[in-house]
């Protein structure tokens, strides 16, 4: 196995592009990827595009009718089916929807194949993640479920067990829908509780269809959450199970929209958080699936101050030259920053809480603490389910 590091890119990804007003702005795809060049990480990793996945690819996981019905409506926005999530306030249909989203997918499975084949440890995928979609519509801002896609080729190439963690402000529905019957994937989301936030699943007793009990973990935590519940809540359930079940290959998911200025959430992660979990997830994939690593990205709508630092900071842990949350942001960055949003970009990467400080379970569980009875519950559900103890 190679190890570097594989970004996967195409220009062509920011199409994926719902109109002015829709808060999923491609602009924070071109302001990532101007970052990661800005950093100087280009030269860490190999940057690559891949072609866009076919049908027999996208029936891996979705349904030929619904395919269709991308088709249609992306060569005639005006005739998109909202039976299938299409045309909707949240899925507005555009022209090229179906090429662009299958781009995208494209980019994920072409990471998960050369992962698996072994020409890289690593591989990353930032305009990907967009985990809502199922099998037969469209949901959440997203057409095509690339992680899923990406997870449904590595079983075909012979994995025989995959997991994958999806910590994103919102429920990994569609990925835990797409494997909710299969014993070889192990789902494991952390996310707002389902009270209080979109799509309103992913409680802890969603642990996974008959014959495939355990294979679903669900850790809904309380809005307003911050750092170090949150981060307490990761080592507290993910590290664990990834052990007990050995995956071949780790696939993960890292919405950005966890954090403070997130306008569509409620947690209250900082930056600094969300890079000791993609440390942590790079450690897992290390120590339990041989180094291999599909990293994906998800929401994210602080686009600006929070997506691109975020998910550059993701591309520095996969290349092994991480960035340190000192690093002032080049200037250069910051002027396309203005150029293009008229905002004024932050000036290092962080936010000033580094290093986060969190307690692990092993030092004691409060029972008047709202995350610590969100860890329980998760773990009550589904570590019995797969011999652990809760």
């Amino acid at each position: 196995m190679s190890g570097r590091a594989q970004l996967m890119w195409d220009e062509a990804v920011t199409g994926y592009d719902f109109g002015a007003e829709h808060p999923m702005d491609p602009v924070r795809l071109e302001l990532t990827r101007g970052l990661v060049a800005a950093l100087g990480l280009d030269r860490e990793v190999d940057v690559v595009s891949a072609k866009a996945a076919g049908e027999s690819t996208l029936r891996l996981v979705h349904r030929e009718d619904y395919i269709e019905a991308v088709k249609a409506a992306s060569a005639d926005p005006s005739s998109a089916d909202q039976s299938y999530g299409l045309g909707t306030v949240d899925d507005p249909a555009f022209f090229r929807m179906h090429e662009v989203s299958s781009l995208i997918a494209g980019l994920s499975v072409g990471a998960a194949e050369a992962v698996w084949r072994g020409d890289v440890a690593h591989a990353v995928n930032f305009a990907g993640g967009l985990h809502h979609a199922m099998p037969g519509g469209a949901a959440g801002f997203c057409i095509y479920n690339d992680a899923a896609l990406a997870i449904a080729r590595l079983l075909e190439l012979g994995a025989e067990r995959v997991v994958y963690v999806d910590v994103d402000v919102h429920h990994g529905d569609g990925v835990q829908a797409a494997f909710w019957e299969d014993p070889r994937v192990l789902t494991i989301s952390l996310h707002e509780h389902p009270r209080t936030l979109f799509p309103q699943t992913g409680w802890p007793e969603e642990t996974g269809a008959p014959g495939a009990e355990g294979g679903a973990v669900n850790v809904a935590l309380p809005a307003g959450t911050g750092d170090a519940g949150w981060v307490r809540a990761f080592h507290s359930v993910v590290p664990e199970l990834v052990a007990e079940f050995r995956p071949d290959v780790l696939v993960t998911q890292h919405g950005a929209d966890t954090h403070f200025e997130d306008p569509l959430a409620h947690l209250a992660v900082s930056l600094d958080a969300q890079r000791a979990v993609q440390v942590a997830c790079h450690e897992l994939a290390h120590e339990y699936a041989g180094g291999k690593w599909v990293a994906l990205g998800g929401g994210g709508y602080s686009v600006v101050d929070v997506v691109p630092r975020s998910w550059a900071h993701l591309v520095g842990v996969a290349s092994g030259k991480e960035v340190s949350p000192e690093t002032v942001i080049p200037e250069s960055w910051r002027e396309q920053v203005f150029a293009r949003t008229r905002q004024l970009a932050p000036a290092r990467m962080s936010d000033g809480r580094w290093p986060v400080s969190w307690a692990s379970w092993e030092s004691g569980y409060d029972p008047g603490d709202r995350v610590d009875q969100a860890i329980l519950a998760a773990r009550r559900a589904a570590f019995p389910l797969r011999g652990l103890l809760a």
